[in-house]
């Protein structure tokens, strides 16, 4: 008697098998709203791919021959975010340096969207650098605060609620120190109905109108079920970099209808994530396009701050663990990262001793690298891990002094911020820099300030649109060539 078959089991083929695989890598997706870092076939998730990032979108690497320009320009040596990599691309700064050397005006912007009542660490290094930046180059800075953004994008979030989180993330970026003489924080909401936006939303609705849903929906990956207001706030993130859009700022007249070309002609540059590009590319790719152009703002991109749990992973307010809050205390933040910071160590300490740390995928390591100051003590402790020498928990401890140092410190300038500051900071007005002290190249010739659209009249005594006074100049230089050509036949 022969033995029954085994039931038939359905297996796949080595083609079918592959196909499986590919199906399960996905590709890193970056958008001002979504990060999600790149898998392998087996599920892996693997570390940020920023040079692929920077390729694709087209920015430039940040190389050693600018930061040697930027120091003999500047007289500072790079921030250390700059020498490690850690803001690693950039478009057009050497326009911006260009612009320093004449000592010519740029203004600085920077934002937050606020989805908490309390900022991790990943959201104050691009405020610490911009601080940075306006330290050394003595200009002044805005500060937008999109809490319509996050209510339009972030669906369980009221407008009341959200409204909240911006003025105490105001809050928390006034603790970073800025000087409140050059800085002017605002809250969209606020700001928009104030009577002092006048000019923001005038370049506001000409940008909406060079901008068309194809463009928009290309930039961002929006679809036919996003709503209109996510359409449309991409147009108020990008005029918010255009001087003109803040005249008060400048001491000009804020109430008038017209627009300042001089303002307009004024440089921006913006220091950002590199999630917040394809906003910058919009602009980037329009702002000439308007009545009174602008220059395209510059851009530093910085990388993200790593999750708790490694690799791949971005910090997130919905996600306590992934990140270390302001507000963390100091057991709370010692706890974070000995039960949550994944390390580059081995199983075993014995292990460990024998092959070595990896400290480039060690978040500990990695938080080390954007807080400690010193180079060479910093490559100490990568040496040290990569031979077995140090250990993770020493690597732990280490981490865990300077975040709870690095956190202690801002929670002592945040308990100094009163109501009074930050109306101070939120209110429109004049502000007050000095820009490059000692210039070395001759400034531009400025350029004479044009009539307004509108503002030439026509026969019948009325103002004419821009193009009804193009046609009518064109028209004017051709009768001014007929009577020239019939003077000249005459005189034959």
């Amino acid at each position: 008697m022969t033995e029954p078959e085994p039931p038939a089991v359905a297996t796949l083929s080595l083609a079918e098998t592959a196909t499986e695989s590919v199906k399960q890598a996905t590709e890193q997706e970056i958008n001002p709203w979504d990060v999600q870092a790149a898998t392998d076939d087996q599920g892996n998730v693997l570390e940020f791919d920023y040079e692929a990032i920077s390729q694709k979108w087209a920015t430039k690497l940040i190389d050693d021959a600018l930061l040697e320009r930027f120091e003999r320009v500047t007289g500072h040596k790079p921030h250390r975010w700059l020498r490690r990599g850690l803001f690693f691309s950039h478009r057009d700064v050497e326009l911006i340096l260009d612009t320093y050397e004449r000592g010519e005006d740029f203004l600085l912007y920077t934002g937050r969207g606020p989805s908490s009542d309390s900022m991790h660490i990943g959201h104050t290094i691009p405020f610490e650098f911009t601080k940075w930046l306006q330290d050394v180059f003595d200009v002044p800075l805005v500060i937008m605060l999109t809490d319509d953004e996050k209510f339009l994008f972030k669906e369980k979030l009221k407008q009341p609620e959200v409204y909240q989180y911006a003025r105490g993330n105001a809050m928390d970026i006034i603790s970073i120190g800025f000087d409140v003489k050059k800085t002017f924080i605002y809250i969209d909401s606020e700001f928009f109905t104030s009577g002092y936006n006048r000019h923001f939303n005038l370049n506001s609705t000409e940008f909406e109108k060079l901008v068309t849903n194809n463009q928009v929906r290309g930039a961002f990956g929006f679809h036919g079920s996003t709503n209109i207001g996510s359409n449309a706030f991409a147009a108020k993130q990008c005029v918010a970099a255009f001087a003109s859009s803040y005249p008060f700022i400048f001491g000009e007249d804020y109430k008038t209808y017209h627009r300042s070309a001089k303002l307009a002609a004024i440089p921006c540059l913006i220091p950002c994530a590199i999630d917040q590009d394809p906003y910058f590319r919009l602009v980037r790719e329009n702002c000439s396009r308007m009545d009174q152009s602008s220059p395209k703002p510059a851009l530093i991109h910085s990388k993200f701050l790593t999750a708790l749990q490694g690799a791949g992973g971005k910090m997130s307010s919905s996600n306590p663990n992934s990140a270390v809050f302001m507000d963390d205390t100091e057991k709370q933040v010692k706890n974070k990262i000995n039960k949550h910071a994944f390390s580059g160590g081995q199983e075993t300490m014995e292990l460990h001793r024998e092959k070595g740390g990896n400290p480039d995928i060690d978040v500990p390591f990695q938080y080390l690298s954007y807080f400690e100051e010193d180079d060479e003590k910093l490559k100490k402790f990568a040496a040290d891990y990569r031979k077995g020498e140090m250990g993770t928990g020493d690597m732990k401890k280490e981490c865990i002094t300077m975040m709870n140092t690095y956190v202690k410190k801002f929670q002592e300038a945040r308990a100094k911020v009163t109501d009074e500051m930050l109306e101070e900071f939120l209110r429109p007005r004049k502000l007050e820099w000095k820009g490059n002290p000692n210039p070395t190249r001759p400034k531009l010739e400025p350029k004479e300030e044009t009539e307004p659209a509108g503002a030439e009249v026509g026969s019948d005594g009325k103002p004419m649109t821009k193009n009804a006074a193009k046609k009518a100049a064109k028209l004017a230089e051709l009768e001014k060539k007929k009577r020239e050509k019939a003077a000249a036949a005459a005189q034959k």
